[in-house]
This record gives structure tokens, sequence and C-alpha cells, in this order.
């Protein structure tokens, strides 16, 4: 069912002006509780590898006595629309380093409101959206120290922003990505918890623990990317212990009988990034309102006490 296609060894140095080449040429390419009954149970080997407008027009002549101005004809003035378009189209992305090994980004981009783009980082690609006036600011957890950040517009534009995240060498990261219109959640159970109590992180839980999943991304389509992200602080630790880590989905009518393109990627205490990826068979629609469960696409994390 499951079918590990290849491993990619990622990290380090991006190529900056091969990846904008890329972009310009190419552009945009558990529910909580009880565990559920009815559970497609689905596993995969373990096996490692390194991886603006003018609002008017008047031209004014200077003299020795009073100013005169001289008014350009009606026909020359903008009309209603085009005085409220950008005057540039410019496209400006910067990003900042945040707590939390986080990277803060901010594009400006007036020329594509509400409008889908891709951001790419070290090897995580996920799809969101320009608000009305074409801007998007929000925070991505850094999958590499010196973390370079493309942004890929529709209309096959591109940009690149940069900045250093010293702090995730104190973190454990683990992430998930995926093409498709279905929602894949990635679980953390931490020391020993069970699902639904303390130590039980996901992206929608309450209960909480030591570490943290966040989604980003949009669904909707076939071509939507989305990513999920555990980070877990090692600095924080003050147990010994496992966390035990899986990937959940639900069959549903938008994805049953369909291939799913996957890719995990892991940075761990070694500073080292590492992917894996590998095609998921959905089941059919007989199978709709079932869950699948991987538990073999991470191995699981051992953590020390500080």
């Amino acid at each position: 069912m499951f079918v590990i296609k290849n491993y990619v060894t990622t990290g380090g140095t991006v190529a900056c002006a091969l990846a904008i080449g890329y972009l310009m040429q190419n552009g945009s390419a558990h529910q909580a509780g009880a565990e559920p009954s009815g559970e497609r149970i689905a596993s995969i080997s373990d096996q490692d590898s390194d991886l603006a407008g003018l609002e008017s027009v008047v031209l004014t002549s200077s003299s020795p006595t009073e100013p005169r101005r001289k008014v350009l004809p009606k026909s020359t003035l903008p009309t209603p629309e085009q005085s409220q378009l950008p005057s540039t189209c410019g496209l400006t992305a910067r990003a900042m380093a945040v707590p939390g090994a986080n990277a803060r980004l901010r594009v400006k981009a007036p020329c594509h409101a509400n409008e889908t783009i891709d951001v790419h980082h070290n090897g995580l690609v996920f799809s969101t959206k320009t608000d009305a006036l074409g801007n998007l600011n929000l925070t991505v957890p850094a999958l590499s120290e010196y973390a370079i950040f493309l942004i890929s517009l529709p209309d096959d534009k591109g940009t690149v922003a940069t900045t250093h995240v010293p702090e995730i060498n104190n973190f454990n990261r683990i992430a998930l990505q995926w093409q498709g219109d279905t929602d894949l959640q990635l679980h953390a159970l931490e020391f020993g918890a069970g699902y639904g109590e303390e130590g039980h992180v996901w992206s929608g839980s309450d209960a909480g623990g030591a570490g943290s999943v966040i989604h980003l991304g949009q669904g909707g389509s076939d071509a939507a990317r989305n990513i999920e992200v555990y980070s877990f602080p090692i600095q924080s630790a003050t147990q010994d212990g496992t966390i035990t880590l899986s990937v959940e989905t639900e069959v549903t009518d938008a994805n049953c009988n369909k291939v799913l393109n996957v890719q995990s990627l892991e940075w761990r205490t070694d500073q080292r990034l590492r992917s894996r990826d590998l095609t998921l068979d959905m089941p059919d629609c007989a199978g709709v309102g079932d869950f699948l469960v991987l538990n073999n696409l991470f191995s699981d994390l051992t953590i020390a006490a500080k």
C-alpha cells in the first residue's frame, strides 16, 4: 500500500541563484480522545538515509507673480478604477528570526491580492494566500540555521528572503508535507502519554505538552500543498524517555481511491536534515469515514533530561 520511492539528502546552504532561476522558469509548480476503533493501520519499514496609482495630475509653473496651475485635459485623468491600482507591482519579502527556532516571514505583492502563492524552505513547500492588499505575514518553523525562503507566484515571478536561526540547534523537529485535497495529522505521544492526555500533541490538541505542532497550507484542491511540523525543545527536557510519532488521515470522498504523495523531513540533534518520499494509495471509496494510521514513518525520538 505504501511504497518508499527514494531518499534525498538535504541541508546546508541552498544555491540561491539556481533556486531563483528555477522559480523564474518554472513558477509555482484526530481527532482527540480515545483511539478510534475502526482504524486501518499501515506501517512503513524504517530505512535511514542522510540526507500605486496617481489620484490627480497637475502641472505647475513658477513666475515672479502668482503661480499658475494648468490642469491636464479631463481625458488624461485616471479613471476611478485606475486610481485604485497600486503604483508599483514590486514583490518583496523579508524574514526575521523569532523565538522557538522560527522565522517571521513578511511578503508584499500589491498586484497579487487574494492569490495563492507557494513558500519553499529547505525541502518544505506549502501553499498559502495573500490578503486583500497582497500581503502575507506568517511564522514558519525553520529547518536550517541559515534559513532561505523562496516565494513563488502564479505568474512565474519569485523572490527570496533569508535569516539566521541559531536556535534551531536546540530543537528536534519533524516535518510532514503532502500535496492533495486531504488532511494529514502529525501526532506525538510524549513520554508514554495516551490519546487525549497531557503529552498528546497535535495541531488540534487542547491537552498540550512540551512540544508543539503547527499546520501551514491550505486544502481544497489536488494542487494544494500542506505541511505539519512537530518541534521539541531539547533544553527544556526534564525527564528521560521517548516520543512516539504517527501520522493519521481520514478517508474522504475527496481522497478515496487516489494516490497521495507524502514526504517526511527530520532535523535532529546531529544537525542533519533527512527526508523520505513515499506514495500512499488511499483505500477505495467504500472506506470513507475510516482512519488510516501510519505508525513507522518516523522513528521515535529519544530524549535525555537536561
